[in-house]
């Protein structure tokens, strides 16, 4: 009998404790928690502590109330002037109205979803309508905030606010970028190369000019030196005449040692002259 009791105890304490488990659930911060019934909604509850709700046959779907990032996937679109680009965006989100939310999308996958297909219309409605260079330019903030706004207000149809809707990044499509490249890297080579050529053609004006100059400075030194010489030829022509008019005896015999001094060197000159050559003149006299 004691052995029977226990068994009943232990089969009902499991019983109480599956039923305890099932029939109570917590409600965080920031939280809100959906009662079903059979797929039927039977109450919200928005705030936190212990609830209770119908084991076995109820079930609790739970909502994070703070603000939430997606990434879209890349979105490519059509400029009014037909040309293309590759858009990563993001947005941000809240889920204000959690009971429209659960009947519109029942989860945040399905909403992330339909957020992507919301603002990938809205960027093809509102970039359509534009040239690509005003996406490049300081419109784009007045064209995102154009495109916020209509996502704001479709978004507002499934209980979601959203608060921001940011372009990551904004790319060409990879045909497009390769022409713009070559392009650009054959503007470079044209610049490049005219810039070769006025690069030569102003040495050329430099290396005429230094030439010029060059023959002009040598000219002028030429003659400067022409000058001089011709300067000291006359002052050293009259030294000479002043010394032979004081006393031409003297300075015959000087310049005619002079003479001797510059041709009669010692065991490297043979001279054969006739002695009556006036070269030797002041030779034999007293």
């Amino acid at each position: 009998m004691k052995q029977g009791r226990l068994g009943v105890f232990i089969f009902a304490a499991v019983v109480l404790f599956f039923v305890g488990s099932d029939l109570f659930f917590t409600v965080q911060e920031n939280e809100t928690a959906i009662v079903l019934q059979f797929g039927e909604i039977k109450k919200v509850h928005n705030s936190p502590g212990l609830k209770v709700k119908m084991p076995f046959t109820q079930s609790v779907v739970k909502f994070k109330a703070w603000l939430l990032d997606y990434n879209l996937p890349p979105i490519e679109v059509t400029a009014g002037d037909q040309k293309r680009m590759i858009v990563d965006m993001y947005t941000r989100y809240r889920i204000v109205d959690p009971l429209l939310f659960y009947q519109k999308v029942q989860n945040v996958g399905s909403a992330q979803n339909r957020l992507s297909t919301i603002v990938d219309a809205s960027m093809r409605r509102v970039i359509g309508r534009i040239p690509l260079s005003d996406m490049l330019s300081q419109k784009r903030t007045q064209i995102m905030d154009l495109i916020q706004n209509e996502v704001v207000q479709s978004a507002k149809t499934f209980g979601v606010k959203v608060q921001d809707v940011r372009i990551i990044r904004a790319d060409l499509p990879r045909e497009n970028s390769e022409a713009i490249f070559n392009r650009m890297a054959s503007e470079r080579r044209q610049e490049a190369k005219q810039h070769r050529a006025e690069g030569g053609e102003e040495a050329n004006i430099i290396r005429a000019e230094a030439d010029r100059k060059h023959t002009e400075i040598l000219a002028e030194a030429q003659k400067k030196s022409d000058i001089l010489r011709g300067e000291g030829d006359a002052i050293a022509t009259k030294i000479y005449a002043d010394a032979y008019s004081q006393d031409e005896a003297f300075y015959e015999f000087s310049r005619t040692l002079e003479a001797y001094k510059n041709t009669l060197v010692p065991g490297d000159t043979t001279l054969v002259l006739n002695s009556e050559n006036n070269f030797f003149k002041f030779f034999g006299k007293n």
